[in-house]
This record gives C-alpha cells, structure tokens and sequence, in this order.
C-alpha cells in the first residue's frame, strides 16, 4: 500500500506514533473526548506566534464526532443509529458526458483502483478541524476510466436516499438526496479522493461507508459520504447546502479564513483534541498545491 503524505512530515505526527496508534489514542482520547462538549462555532481570533504542528486525530474522535445529516443532526449519535446501514451490496454508477458509461461494484471498483493511504486535514464549516489519515484512490483515475467527453465543466455527485435506512432523510427542510459537485479540473487534481477506509481500517457508516468524497482544501460538506453516483455534467450543480441556504453555502467552499460565515468568523478553528485554537489556513493549508485553479477569481464572491 503507497503512502501519501499530504501534510509535511515537518507538521505530523512521528509515523511510529502512527503505527502505534492504539497507545497514541490512549494518551490523547480523554482530551478528544473532552473536546466534543465545547461549541465549536464562537470563534475569538487566536493570538500571534507560530502554528502549532498538525497530530493525527483520535480514531474515536474521528469515528464518534461526525455531521450526517441523513441519519441525524446531532453528532453524537450518528454511530448508533447509523450502524444496521447496508453496504453490501453496493454499486456506484458514472456516466452522463463519458463516452464509456459504468456502473461498478464497489468491491470491483476497489479491485481495479486500489487504495493508497493520504493525511489530511478536514476542516469543518462550522470552525472545528481533524487531521485523519483516508484510505482511497484519486477521483482522477476512475473519471479517466469513463473519459469525460468534451462538453463535460463539472462533476455532480449523490448519494444513497433510503428514508428507512436513514431516518434523517424523512426531514424535508432539505432537498434529499444530498448533491454536491466539483469542477472538473478540482475532481481530476491529484489531492481529491474517492476514500473508502481511514486509519487502515473500512469505513464505518457514520464516516460514509462504504464510499466517500475526500477533498481536502474545502469545508468538510463538500465530501458528500456514501456514494451511488457521479454524472460529468455541463452546467455546475446545485449542492443540497446551496438550495437549502444560499447565501451562507457557496458553491466552491473553499476554505478561506477571510471569508466569515454569516453566523461566524473563519479565521480560527478548534482542533479536536487540542485546548487552544489555531489560525485557519487559506485552502486549509493546501495552497500551495490548489491556488492555481482560481487564479484570477474573486474568491469573496466565488466563495
């Protein structure tokens, strides 16, 4: 399995730490879990001096702390209700303008593009953050296997609607099933995966098992979770956060720290595990790597 650090080793953990990961819980899992009882969205603005270096998550923290609509809007008890959810068998259909039109068993799917392992970081919209290491292929692969024809701008991707598996669903303040979209250049960079695992271990159905959007330089919303089709389209889609409130959910969602929420600021957020908060980084970090694809756009306004 190839490794991917997307993080600087600079600003990780020590891969031992990693490997040995069942001791590296025990010695943070009280602080994560203390963390999940405080309001994530009140954001005073850190104070000056150096980042702090980015540490892994808590498995637990990563698995038990989760924003899943479609089961619940408390992220607390989306493990619970979320753990009868079928998996088995599962297809994901892509098509729309490809010339080569597939639907794939997800264990097909996983067979012919094997995950490799990438740490990311996961920013939240509502300015709380993780640092969790996916399991996953790039989305580039399996768009080259159905070959985008010329018409296609954008990527449209949905998810499971089953209201008797997912009592969230029977809420009609949103628009099921959950949409999200990418340009087509954002789904075929190389930082964008298709992830079906994290800490080396399945995905669980809170986490959007069996298959899940990972793009790590947006707020998390836009890593729409349990995946059953991807359609390349010509006109960019209209997520389920952009019908449900538009002037607070944008298309791009790119992580921007001068962009403030219109019911919070940005430019800090609070790391699960850790007491402090720390300065919001634009892209998440990941500038470097994606500034390039907005070159030239107004991102207050594209936000």
């Amino acid at each position: 399995m190839k490794k991917i650090k997307a993080i600087k080793a600079s600003e990780i953990t020590p891969e031992h730490l990693y490997l040995s990961r069942r001791k590296f819980i025990a010695g943070i899992g009280a602080l994560a879990a203390g963390s999940l009882f405080l309001n994530a969205c009140p954001a005073p603005e850190t104070s000056g001096g150096e980042q702090p270096a980015d540490t892994l998550t808590s498995f637990d923290a990563v698995t038990g702390y989760n924003n899943f609509y479609e089961f619940t809007t408390s992220k607390n008890g989306i493990g619970f209700l979320a753990r009868d959810l079928k998996i088995s068998p599962w297809t994901v259909e892509v098509g729309g303008l490809v010339n080569k039109p597939q639907t794939f068993a997800i264990e097909d799917l996983l067979k012919k593009f094997p995950p490799e392992e990438r740490i990311y970081r996961m920013r939240c919209v509502e300015a709380w953050s993780m640092v969790i290491p996916w399991l996953g292929f790039p989305l580039s692969k399996l768009l080259q296997e159905v070959e985008p024809t010329a018409a296609a701008k954008f990527v449209r991707f949905t998810a499971l609607y089953d209201p008797e598996q997912m009592p969230g669903q029977e809420d009609r303040t949103y628009d099921w099933p959950y949409i999200e979209g990418l340009r087509l250049d954002e789904a075929m960079h190389d930082l964008t995966l298709l992830s079906n695992g994290l800490y080396g271990k399945a995905l669980l159905p809170q986490n959007g098992a069996p298959l899940r959007l990972v793009a790590p330089w947006k707020y998390g919303f836009k890593s729409i979770k349990s995946i059953v089709r991807i359609d390349l389209v010509e006109e960019m889609p209209v997520s389920l956060w952009m019908a449900a409130s538009p002037h607070e959910y944008g298309f791009y969602a790119n992580v921007n720290p001068g962009v403030d929420h219109p019911r919070w600021s940005q430019s800090s957020e609070r790391r699960i595990g850790e007491e402090k908060r720390r300065r919001t980084l634009l892209f998440n970090g990941y500038a470097e790597e994606v500034a390039h694809l907005y070159a030239g756009m107004d991102l207050k306004k594209n936000f």
